[in-house]
């Protein structure tokens, strides 16, 4: 084989299935064939034009698991044949940034899948540095949610969540349902999530929230009745709304963190109460892609069956359908993640 097939978006809400060359890895770099690559909020936004549009035509994707295909020069440590997650945040590795693991602040920094050609392809190459070894018994379908589960343990870890620490989770979509999972598993309470679905917020009952909120006016009762009027220890929006981080920094309590993850529009901005915040010592802090260990302790939660997978798992498409996925994404919004299956493993 010498060709395979690619998914490029030619323009905001068109991909085009192409013929390319498979690529060969050059020194220090792995050929992997994609087995699944999952379909990202990120993406969302490219596909309509809002995020990356400088990139196109690009191929998108940067949830993906495979197989190593080829070992290029100088690679070793690396088996070919074995399943892989990739760290797809390149950053140059040896300024400041990449030193202290913040890539996206690295002047080089180019994302796969979203500056660079990503995941909605049959092969790809990518540098050895970033690859990371993945079980074999681990299902293709569970090892694709290793870096959107990345994301999750990032912004914990840059929140310091602590066991018995009140969490409120604005957004129960497929990445506020995984900061549910993560909360219960770091044994933060009570956890409360809120979102317009009321069956969103059932799932997310279901994976480990203890108070499930959809109607708005309702919310601020609630965190006040479960955090005697307090306020919770952390809020994370999760949703990029720029009224509900407006919202959330009424409901931390008084010394509490915002956690800011959601993305909203690139001019939209936040008025902060300056005095208020002094006063009341209250920290925020943002967060969104992982890299680094944030992949591993991802990887590693994955393996151990630490988050229950299957309501992100059951939506799969073709790469040939993958124009119906995404015209229908909006369409199904139990589908908590989507993923393109690229072959048989």
């Amino acid at each position: 084989m010498t060709m395979m097939k690619a998914a490029v978006l030619v323009k905001p809400g068109r991909f085009e299935i192409e013929e390319r060359p498979i690529p060969k890895p050059g020194r220090g770099e792995v050929l992997i064939r994609i087995t699944r690559t999952g379909i990202c909020g990120t993406d969302i936004h490219i596909f309509h034009g809002h995020y990356a549009a400088e990139s196109l035509p690009m191929i998108p994707g940067h949830e993906f698991t495979g197989r190593i295909q080829a070992l290029g020069e100088g690679v070793e440590g690396l088996t070919v044949g074995g399943k892989v997650v990739v760290d797809t945040n390149v950053g140059c590795g040896r300024c400041y940034w990449c030193r202290r693991n913040e890539i996206l602040n690295c002047p080089d920094m180019k994302q796969m899948g979203i500056h660079a050609d990503g995941g909605f392809c049959e092969y790809m190459v990518v540098p050895a540095r970033l690859v990371i070894p993945a079980p074999e018994h681990i299902p293709d379908e569970v090892l694709a949610l290793t870096e959107p589960l990345a994301c999750v343990v990032r912004a914990a870890r840059k929140a310091r969540v602590r066991f018995g620490q009140s969490v409120l989770v604005m957004g129960a979509g497929p990445i506020g349902n995984l900061h549910v999972q993560l909360m219960r598993t770091i044994g933060a309470a009570p956890i409360i999530v809120t979102d317009l679905s009321e069956d969103r917020v059932r799932m997310a009952v279901k994976g480990g929230a203890d108070i499930g909120v959809s109607d708005p006016a309702q919310l601020t009762e609630a965190v006040m009745q479960a955090t005697d009027g307090r306020g919770t220890d952390i809020v994370i929006e999760s949703v990029g709304n720029l009224a509900l981080y407006s919202q959330a920094q009424r409901l931390m309590r008084k010394g509490g963190h915002l956690a800011f993850f959601g993305l909203t529009g690139p001019e939209e901005a936040l008025p902060m109460p300056i005095l208020d915040t002094i006063l009341r010592e209250n920290s925020a802090k943002g967060s969104v892609a992982g890299m680094g260990e944030d992949m591993h302790d991802a990887l590693t939660l994955l393996v151990h069956g630490r988050i229950d997978t299957a309501p992100f798992t059951g939506a799969t498409y073709a790469l040939e359908d993958i124009q119906s996925a995404f015209d229908s994404f909006a369409d199904r919004p139990m589908d908590l993640k989507t993923q393109i299956v690229m072959g048989a493993t």
